[in-house]
């Protein structure tokens, strides 16, 4: 059993950057498709699909490099099953001053802080992309 799925699905991403593979292979959940969702149209991933693999949903993910460097710089876990963060509508970080992205899980969805300010609402910071 697996205790923080999203922190395996980062590090899984982190692996495949710093070994240059195409693609990534994650366990599917409703959560990890609409974080999958952001990285795409954020311009970090190429593209992401789902597919039916035996007993479990599968998410493909193509990374995204140019001119050899990983678009990804970066993924941090910041609110974690032993420790969970939450900020209000005053307080959504802005990642490298607005570069990277914070991905907020909302009472309207799972957004980035940009959608958070625009809506004005806050939630549980899930992780920050750069």
């Amino acid at each position: 059993m697996m205790t923080d799925p999203i922190a395996d699905m980062l590090t899984r991403i982190r692996n495949a950057l710093m070994a240059r593979k195409e693609e990534v292979r994650i366990p599917a959940s409703r959560m990890k498709k609409e974080i999958a969702r952001i990285l795409k149209e954020e311009g970090f991933i190429e593209d992401y699909q789902v597919e039916e693999k035996g007993p479990q949903e599968e998410i493909v993910i193509k990374l995204k490099y140019y001119n050899g460097e990983s678009v990804i710089r970066g993924l941090k876990r910041v609110s974690r099953p032993g420790r969970r963060i939450y900020v209000s509508k005053e307080e959504l970080p802005k990642v490298l001053g607005g570069l990277g992205i914070a991905i907020i899980s909302t009472s309207r969805g799972i957004m980035t802080d940009k959608e958070c300010r625009k809506l004005g609402v806050g939630g549980e910071y899930i992780c920050e992309i750069w």
